[in-house]
């Protein structure tokens, strides 16, 4: 009896206990941590990789975009123009520090722009501020910007990541370890990173615009959109991006949210003029534009998540609809080839001077939309006779030795961005060594006004110009698809993105999770 009595009591104080145990996890705080499935990284260093989701997490710029794309204040709480000398004064915010505690000072912002213009850096991000002629410290929290001509894009080009002076001073700043454990002034701070694993970020308590409600994020890396799919649904990830065709997963699922945004981004060919094969056969680019199928590569890769592309500003206000689109138009290309003195070989392959024209298209193997367009370009394209492959470099993309390959940009901003850098002669992030007297000129007269009548005029001719000469053959501009947990708040769904669907966490101090 004894016995029984205490095997009662043992089974009761288990049950108590259980019963403990069981309020206790119910009267735990809710999660406070976000994982977002990532790309990796191998630095995070805003200065010369412009496209880096983590970066707006870490760092600041001058001045920040709101949910409209609109020019707004950050480390600058105002500044001033003088339109005479073309001077631009920032009156910076003074209660700033580094995440290390060091104070934030016009000398850092000095010491950034000079670090990106200095051509031994190889910035693709220089072209942005190449009028600049005389940066001043006027004073510890103010500092002026002196430009050789006109940029109407100059404020936007001050969203730029300010970089720590103290601690990168004298740093090779390709190779500096600064950038795999950088200090910046952001809402987030680094707290660790396990290389191709997670990078973990903690809330920046000390945030001078008042700390974000989120504690941590962690970027989790899993560059496979398939598996990115996979931990969503067993809750291994809160957000990610993922193809349109993984989210088709997500359509029922009562748990998660699928958010499909606009982008600026769009997906075309990019040939290397550089490639002796262009500089011999540019002249056969409209006839590959007029022989692919854009509508069909939309529905087919992405699902019709986005718009059939003809301009690299045509999610812009000076996007113009009358230029040259180069609609699917197989008999066009023919006559095309044919007029240019191609003929076509026994086996149904076009020729020119007796060989046959034969190339390959190229796409990056970390991205599954690249590499379906190229495959299903090179179908139509050899539908017509042309004689093309597609390739997946395991190596990745060889942008000097390539004959062309699958390329995007695109920017939500002012039609410079994207433009003047991507189509100037010589520019920082021209990779197909593009060369257009008239593009140039065009390209400078919409930068070098802020009259909207003659920016609209001046990026007409531009984008008149530049298809009459195809610098790329455009496919289509591509949604940005994330699917996210339904206990994350505040993700701003209006919000056009750019390129490679950046953007999302533009306002993310003001993001919850319930």
């Amino acid at each position: 009896m004894k016995r029984m009595t205490k095997y009662l009591a043992l089974v009761l104080c288990l049950i108590l206990c259980a019963g403990m145990a069981a309020c206790a996890k119910t009267d735990a705080p809710a999660k406070n941590t976000l994982v977002y499935g990532s790309g990796d990284y191998t630095r995070i260093n805003p200065a010369l990789d412009e496209h880096g989701e983590i970066n707006v997490l870490i760092f600041d710029g001058l001045t920040d975009h709101d949910s409209d794309g609109k020019v707004i204040a950050r480390l600058a709480k105002n500044w001033d123009i003088d339109k005479a000398t073309n001077t631009y004064t920032f009156h910076l915010e003074e209660n700033v520090k580094w995440h290390d505690g060091k104070p934030f000072t016009a000398e850092d912002v000095k010491f950034t722009y000079e670090i990106i213009m200095d051509p031994e850096n190889g910035s693709e991000n220089a072209p942005n501020y190449e009028e600049i002629q005389k940066i001043t410290v006027e004073d510890e929290h103010t500092v002026s910007f002196q430009l050789s001509a006109p940029n109407s894009a100059f404020l936007d080009y001050m969203t730029m990541s300010i970089l720590p002076k103290h601690l990168l001073e004298g740093e090779n700043i390709q190779e500096s370890a600064f950038f795999r454990a950088p200090v910046g002034t952001g809402p987030y701070k680094l707290d660790s990173w396990d290389a191709g694993q997670a990078i973990t970020l903690k809330r920046n308590e000390d945030y001078f615009a008042g700390p974000a409600k989120i504690e941590t994020i962690i970027f989790k890396i899993v560059p496979d959109s398939t598996a990115r799919a996979l931990q969503l649904q067993t809750g291994e990830l809160d957000l990610a991006q993922v193809t349109p065709k993984d989210a088709v997963k997500f359509e029922k699922d009562t748990d998660r949210t699928v958010y499909n945004m606009t982008t600026s981004d769009y997906r075309g060919i990019l040939y290397n003029f550089a490639n002796p094969f262009w500089q011999k056969n540019a002249d056969i680019i409209p006839a590959i534009s007029y022989a692919i199928d854009k509508q069909s590569i939309l529905d087919s890769v992405v699902l019709g998540h986005g718009i059939v592309a003809y301009s690299p500003i045509q999610r812009n206000e000076y996007n113009y609809a009358d230029v040259e689109h180069y609609d699917y138009n197989p008999e066009k290309a023919a006559e095309i080839l044919t007029s240019v003195g191609c003929e076509k070989d026994s086996e149904g392959f076009w020729c020119r001077n007796g060989e046959r024209i034969c190339f390959t298209i190229n796409a990056d193997a970390t991205d599954q939309v690249r590499v379906d367009m190229a495959q299903i370009a090179v179908q139509q394209l050899r539908a017509i006779g042309l004689d093309v492959k597609a390739a997946v470099p395991p190596e990745g993309i060889d942008w000097g030795g390539q004959e062309c390959c699958i390329i995007g940009w695109g920017s939500p901003f002012d039609a410079d961005d994207h433009t003047y850098k991507v189509f100037g002669t010589d520019k920082g992030a021209n990779y197909s060594g593009y060369s257009n007297a008239l593009v140039d000129k065009y390209l400078t007269e919409a930068r070098e006004t802020d009259d909207p009548a003659k920016r609209a005029e001046a990026y007409k001719n531009f984008q008149k110009a530049l298809a009459e000469n195809p610098a790329y053959t455009f496919f289509c501009y591509i949604d940005a698809v994330y699917v996210g947990s339904n206990a994350l708040k505040g993700v701003s769904t209006d919000t056009v993105l750019g390129h490679h669907g950046v953007g999302i966490f533009w306002n993310v101090c003001d993001w919850t999770l319930e």
